[in-house]
């Protein structure tokens, strides 16, 4: 890449998980404004998020790769936003307690040149059951607040999972396999930029 990649995302964890894979990038968060799930299953909405996202910005960056995602956590089918207070919070841990559920994330990459790569990834996560003691301890640390799901497994949520399936990094909001991938099938392994020129 001559010029460095732009992440499509304000979000501090995707920005740290693509600094330990990406030497050079620039953030530069999409003016894209999220629609609605309705009845699009989540594998697709992430995508369609992470496509929209990625391509707002390239739209203003045409000379430049760009990679846009969106992530979301899902029970049965239904989409777990972030929690709009702590009560939603811990409704929604409640629901989530000792039982399976997926974590989506969508990724987007586009080249200077236009073209595109677009795909979801899902990781399943097994939280152990919970008390009301925990849930209200959990909630309490303000961890999740603007946390889809209400939890974030890089921090304190680590104690809610006894295991997961998949990418741990598709959790925390970017599959980096996935993406290293996604570059590779558009000719530019990511590998290249830790070769000496």
């Amino acid at each position: 890449m001559k010029e460095a990649l732009i992440l499509a995302s304000g979000s501090p964890r995707r920005r740290e998980l693509l600094s330990r894979v990406c030497r050079d990038f620039e953030v530069v968060p999409s003016n894209m404004v999220e629609k609605e799930a309705g009845s699009v299953p989540p594998a697709e909405y992430v995508k369609m998020l992470a496509d929209e996202k990625a391509s707002e910005v390239a739209s203003r960056f045409p000379s430049r790769w760009v990679v846009g995602a969106d992530t979301v956590v899902a029970s049965e089918g239904k989409i777990l936003g972030k929690p709009a207070d702590e009560r939603e919070a811990a409704a929604m841990l409640r629901a989530l307690s000792g039982r399976a559920h997926s974590v989506f994330t969508g990724v987007a990459l586009i080249a200077p040149d236009g073209g595109k790569n677009v795909c979801s990834e899902e990781t399943r996560v097994f939280f152990r059951p919970l008390s009301d003691d925990d849930i209200r301890a959990y909630v309490a640390l303000g961890e999740s607040a603007d946390k889809a799901g209400a939890y974030a497994i890089q921090g304190s949520g680590a104690l809610l999972a006894e295991r997961i399936e998949g990418c741990y990094f598709n959790v925390v909001g970017l599959p980096l396999s996935r993406l290293s991938k996604m570059f590779e099938e558009m000719g530019v392994p990511l590998a290249a930029q830790w070769r000496d020129e």
